[in-house]
């Protein structure tokens, strides 16, 4: 039967443009809503832009230009670059719409209703020439530890500190570097303590969450009570006032998740359907696709919100990992930001949608993206296997038909058509990179065919004409079944292949039927191959606008700022003295999987991690990487560690092992990650 889907993925902030960081979830969440629409499932895609809050309000003063001015011209560049990358949307919608305006009202006055409203007061720093007050990243000072200057308000790079902007030593606003005062404002704040039960029941039922995030909330959160949260700022604030509030303002991660109904509820007037049919109807699946750094917001305020107002829960939050280059994160300081739309002056999107599909599957695991490998691959992969099919075949039946009747193929349409059910299910579970290879797989069996038939050869050959057009059918109808199983991922090159075969590719199920008696149109090139000059020029014209834009946040994802390692110097540390094979063999270096992060209570810089090694076997390790680092963002992730080192005695408990990474030290510090496919107890070689 037929499932009614409602897809997500996390509402872009209007205070920036797309980068490639940001593409990963996007463009994973358009190749599931694709699978599903192929699969003839009625599947919504609803997104929007995150527009309220202080940076966009002070952006706006800073460009002399009203709010709703800065977020309409973002919006039109968002969809500008999703379109460019065929993120197709079902609606695209924005938190300062009046639907929004209406969906928070709604689920306000039941979370009041239900008695989870109070009020407290908060004492922040203000800055009294902008006349704001001021979030953690707009004050800088001196660290109150170790006396490190120009530091951020909530740790200090140096000695990774952390501490509130309140301690900071001679505190000044980023915004007008006027000197920050204390100053104390009532906010309202919602009490999901009372909902924990149910919190509890619907993290750890297993059908919502992944095993990782199910057990991190329960470590983190759900072992105590759950705090308050912080619901409402006080003005100036570009937000929606609360109605029965005033001089209050709804915080933008109250409205952003609202704004998945909003958009759901813009759409469903432009389309004459009822908002209940897909917010209130327990027929209509909602699915969430998020990064694991927003987890938190989505996996208990939301479902909280929702029960209380009486929607829909989520059937299943997919949680993903960030885009890492050669295993590093993004840095301002080398420069390394490529937006969505220089990569769209130079490459081809579907080699990018395909190479992101290559790398992403169902956990929580970084992607890393080497420009390099990524060359490599869309060359040999879709050049070399996939349009090859086509391109060595179709030329020699172009202006004729296909055969009327299917040949004898030695199984192999059959097989791949079997093949089909077992792809359908990857696709599901989101387990794309386990799918692009059973795909290639077919691909190479159908190249093999080819190689062996040799068409170009029976051309020559009057008397074998019917032989060749015997294997010009069935060429054809296996690179058409390649093509509808990547049809999620490469939209275009299904496009073309309709266009080449006269067919349309628009359901799974085409790929168990072969194609018969259509005429061959004139083959023209599907794809082209990726020149290493591209790439090169895409990373210098990041460079140069690098030095013109402000970057986000460190925690966006990265692009290496140069993939050739041979053109860069060896970083000025001298290397360890020769050893052995036999000395190397000593250390037992394997992959792991953090399973818990904490914070060590009385430490700088440490944090402790519980490394699982597979099975029931556990390693407790304290590593000093907590400045770059936030403990949520680790869980779930794999690294390497040293699993044979001689525990070691700490003040605060027993580490017994040590994991692997790079870097000066500080913020400075990138963890070693094991390539996709890896498993936790696998020994590194």
């Amino acid at each position: 039967m037929s499932r009614r889907i409602l897809v997500t993925a996390a509402l872009p902030y209007a205070n920036g443009h797309i980068h490639l960081g940001h593409l990963v979830e996007y463009i994973q969440t358009d190749i599931w809503v694709r699978f599903q629409k192929l699969r003839g499932n009625t599947c919504r895609y609803f997104c929007a832009d995150d527009t309220h809050g202080t940076a966009i309000m002070i952006r706006a003063r800073q460009e002399n230009r009203s709010e709703e001015e800065l977020i309409a011209e973002m919006k039109e560049a968002h969809l500008a670059d999703f379109t460019g990358f065929q993120i197709e949307f079902d609606n695209y919608g924005s938190t300062n719409s009046p639907e929004n305006l209406e969906a928070c009202k709604i689920i306000w006055k039941a979370l009041r209703a239900a008695g989870l409203v109070s009020e407290k007061d908060v004492t922040q720093l203000f800055d009294p020439e902008a006349g704001t007050f001021l979030a953690d990243r707009f004050v800088k000072g001196t660290c109150p530890k170790c006396g490190a200057v120009d530091q951020y308000g909530d740790n200090c790079e140096k000695c990774g500190a952390t501490y509130s902007p309140g301690e900071l030593i001679d505190p000044v606003s980023t915004l007008t570097g006027a000197k920050p005062e204390e100053r104390t404002a009532s906010h309202l704040f919602v009490n999901i303590e009372k909902l924990h039960d149910f919190l509890e029941e619907w993290t750890q039922s297993g059908e919502h969450l992944q095993k990782e995030v199910a057990n991190y909330l329960k470590g983190h959160f759900l072992g105590e009570p759950l705090r308050d949260w912080d619901i409402s700022r006080p003005a100036p604030y570009f937000g929606f006032e609360i109605p029965d509030a005033p001089g209050h303002y709804w915080y933008v991660w109250f409205d952003a998740p609202i704004g998945y109904i909003g958009s759901t509820w813009q759409w469903c007037k432009e389309n004459n359907e009822g908002l209940s049919k897909y917010w209130q109807s327990s027929d209509t699946e909602i699915h969430h696709f998020i990064g694991k750094d927003i987890t938190y917001f989505h996996t208990l305020f939301w479902p909280a919100m929702l029960k209380v107002a009486g929607f829909n829960l989520p059937t299943k939050v997919h949680i993903h990992g960030f885009l890492n280059v050669d295993g590093g994160k993004m840095s301002k300081s080398r420069g390394t930001f490529i937006m969505a739309r220089t990569y769209l002056n130079h490459l081809d999107p579907a080699c990018l949608r395909y190479y992101f599909a290559s790398k992403l599957n169902s956990k929580l695991d970084d992607i890393d993206l080497n420009l390099q490998e990524f060359t490599e691959k869309v060359n040999a992969d879709l050049v070399g296997k996939v349009v090859n099919i086509a391109s060595r075949c179709a030329k020699f039946i172009s202006g004729n038909t296909l055969g009327d009747v299917y040949p004898e193929d030695g199984g192999r349409f059959q097989q791949a058509a079997e093949a089909g059910d077992r792809i359908a299910e990857l696709y599901e579970q989101c387990e794309y990179s386990q799918a692009m290879r059973e795909i290639l797989q077919l691909a190479e069996v159908a190249n093999k065919f080819v190689e062996d038939a040799q068409p170009w050869l029976l051309r020559k050959d009057q008397e074998k004409q019917g032989q060749l057009r015997d294997v010009c059918t069935i060429a054809l109808n296996l690179f058409r079944q390649v093509v509808i199983y990547l049809s999620p991922v490469l939209p275009e090159l299904a496009k073309k292949t309709g266009e080449l075969l006269n067919d349309t590719l628009s359901g799974w199920e085409q790929s168990k039927t072969p194609l018969t008696g259509n005429r061959v149109n004139k083959f023209s090139h599907m794809m082209k191959r990726i020149e290493e000059e591209q790439v090169q020029k895409m990373v210098e014209e990041s460079r140069e606008a690098e030095t013109n834009e402000e970057t986000e946040s460190q925690d966006t994802p990265a692009i290496a700022e140069n993939w050739n390692d041979s053109a860069q110097p060896l970083i000025d540390e001298p290397l360890a003295e020769e050893c052995t094979i036999d000395d190397f063999m000593k250390v037992d270096l394997r992959v792991a999987r953090i399973v818990e992060a904490n914070h060590v209570e009385g430490a700088d810089k440490l944090l402790q991690l519980t490394l699982s090694l597979g099975g029931e076997t556990t390693r407790n390790v304290f590593a000093g990487i907590k400045a770059a680092y936030a403990p949520e963002d680790l869980v779930g992730r794999l690294v390497v560690c040293v699993a044979n080192l001689k525990p070691r005695k700490m003040r605060f408990g027993l580490s017994e092992g040590m994991i692997c990474a790079s870097g000066p030290g500080g913020k400075d510090v990138f963890l070693l990650a094991p390539d996709t496919g890896a498993l936790p107890g696998q020994r590194v070689h």
